[in-house]
């Protein structure tokens, strides 16, 4: 898998996940955002967090 399907499949992941708006976050940004959902926080403070 190539970097640009692994960046897709992380923001299909953050979209099932409800992280909504993901097409400007980096790869670790998403990745970052995916493991607080899986922690439990809300999807938006997650993705808000990881962009910080």
């Amino acid at each position: 898998m190539d970097d640009r399907e692994r960046l897709h499949e992380l923001r299909q992941q953050a979209h099932d996940a409800g992280i909504e708006g993901n097409s400007k976050m980096t790869e670790q940004q998403l990745r970052d955002a995916l493991r607080m959902v899986g922690k439990g926080k809300q999807p938006q403070m997650s993705k808000h967090n990881a962009k910080r």
